[in-house]
């Protein structure tokens, strides 16, 4: 294996390997190359791409973003937004002091128009003074952060509870009343896209209020989110990004000698689905939490302590996934941007219990217009959960079939031709991913991510640092976001550099 990885290497300077080529892994890399003494480093990617979850394709004469779609909170305190920036990536509105001073709360709200299962319109007003109640009780939701004891577990349960009550209270006729749960059902779909979750019984009500939301107006890429990461690759020396490299097993707290390296010892070595093996001091793991739990208990050699295997199960991780669809024509308006989709008959104080083949695309939460040229149509639909994992076990057709169906049941037109083509993610049966990104589930708190960020080994025995962990999952109040992955990107970069800036003072002679 060639040496390299910065060019300024000693012999003898720690060989560094990062396991995942997304933004975790590539900010770790950038970060390390720019250290006083680089290491020698090698980011091992299993795909034949750089980037992860953030994923944008070409598609219908345009960019479609598969994976990470907005900034979150583009404003100064986001590095992602300060990267992009600084990469002449987004546009001047992005860019705008107005821009990053906006604060959403973390609520998106885009002039949309709101469709039923029935073919009618719901009025705006009717729809506002659902998202009024929703986002009030979540912000409410935030509050029990501080609080010894919650009512209930979840936020799903909490939010339940309190509708309950305040329905007791709607003096409207019966049907209104219908209607006003069905959106609010609708809301509760689009928090479960927000979460990554299959329903927000499963999201923990005491640490919701951690995840922190940063002001601005969330923006995108028009170039596309990949742009980003191929910046940051960019600017790696050039021999550092290894792919299609699947990494087996990460053997630790060894002593392992290779040929290439006569007379040294590693305490790590990482071997590779086709036999490739990486000597190291220190490797970084940003694979998504998807991954772990999957292959924790053979990726690493001893296995991880048991703290840390608990972690890896307690965690929430779940589905959200896209689905593109061009038309020839749009049958909305010129300035609509968000086509809300509402099942009058679903409640979120109802369980549905019918079998995902026939309900699944009940938990599309509705379509996005997305700004694409004059000439080109097309909506991006967002499904969360089982039934987004369902739809991935479905064929193009089947998928274009169903919504097609939809499509002209919501806007009471049979004839609606449909879409000429279709594109969309499929997250869950990703090999190296399985899933969307964390939540923090019922049965685990923030101390679970700051466990799982914990080096290892653990216990201060043996060599310090051997093995590292990144990744978004490992962000405690950043968490599912591509800004929360970079920053523990260079979190452990950070703590590296901290090691050998400690290693070095203590080799000075003291004077």
């Amino acid at each position: 294996m060639a040496s390299g990885g910065g060019g300024r290497q000693t012999p003898g300077s720690p060989r560094v390997l990062v396991v995942g080529g997304g933004i975790a892994g590539l900010g770790a890399a950038q970060r390390l190359c720019h250290y006083s003494a680089p290491p020698h480093l090698r980011v091992v990617e299993a795909t034949a791409r750089a980037g992860g979850r953030i994923r944008s394709e070409r598609g219908f004469g345009g960019v479609v973003e598969v994976g990470a779609h907005w900034i979150h909170g583009p404003s100064q305190g986001n590095p992602v937004f300060q990267l992009a920036a600084a990469f002449g990536l987004l546009g001047e509105k992005e860019l705008s002091e107005e821009n990053q001073l906006v604060d959403t709360g973390g609520h998106l709200d885009l002039p949309s128009m709101c469709c039923t299962s029935s073919g009618t319109r719901v009025s705006p007003e009717l729809v506002a003074e659902m998202a009024s109640l929703f986002y009030g009780l979540i912000d409410q939701t935030r509050e029990f952060l501080h609080v010894a004891k919650t009512p209930v577990p979840s936020v799903g349960e909490y939010l339940k509870k309190e509708i309950g009550q305040q329905v007791a209270h709607w003096t409207e006729d019966k049907e209104t009343k219908k209607l006003k749960l069905a959106i609010l059902n609708n809301f509760f779909n689009m928090e479960c896209c927000i979460s990554g979750t299959h329903s927000m019984d499963l999201v923990a009500l005491a640490p919701f209020g951690e995840y922190t939301v940063l002001p601005g107006l969330d923006c995108t890429f028009s170039g596309g989110y990949q742009g980003l990461t191929n910046n940051i690759m960019a600017s790696l020396p050039k021999d550092v990004m290894v792919f299609n490299k699947p990494v087996k097993t990460i053997h630790w707290n060894g002593s392992f000698q290779e040929a290439a390296f006569p007379g040294e010892t590693f305490p790590v070595l990482v071997e590779c689905d086709d036999g490739g093996r990486f000597p190291a001091h220190h490797v970084i793991i940003t694979v998504p939490l998807g991954f772990l739990k999957e292959h924790q208990d053979t990726f690493f050699e001893p296995p991880l302590p048991a703290e840390k295997v608990e972690a890896i199960r307690k965690i929430g991780f779940g589905t959200n996934n896209k689905v593109f669809l061009e038309f020839e024509e749009p049958f909305w308006e010129p300035d609509c941007q968000f086509i809300r989709v509402v099942w009058e008959d679903t409640s979120p104080l109802q369980d549905t219990t019918s079998g995902l083949q026939d309900t699944w695309f009940k938990k599309l939460i509705g379509f996005l217009v997305l700004p694409f040229s004059k000439s080109v149509h097309v909506l991006c639909g967002f499904i969360a959960g089982l039934e987004s994992e369902f739809m991935e076990t479905l064929s193009d057709e089947e998928v274009l079939q169903s919504l097609t169906q939809v499509l002209r049941r919501v806007t009471g037109n049979p004839q609606l031709p449909a879409p000429k083509s279709v594109l969309r993610s499929c997250w869950h049966s990703t090999p190296y991913t399985r899933g969307s990104y964390s939540y923090v589930a019922v049965g685990s708190t923030g101390d679970d991510m700051d466990l799982l960020a914990q080096p290892l080994p653990a216990d201060g025995t043996g060599p310090q640092l051997q093995v590292l962990f990144a990744g978004e999952a490992t962000h405690r109040t950043f968490y599912s976001t591509t800004h929360g992955a970079l920053l523990s990107g260079w979190r452990e970069a950070d703590r590296l550099m901290g090691l050998w800036d400690l290693k070095m003072q203590q080799s000075w002679p003291r004077l």
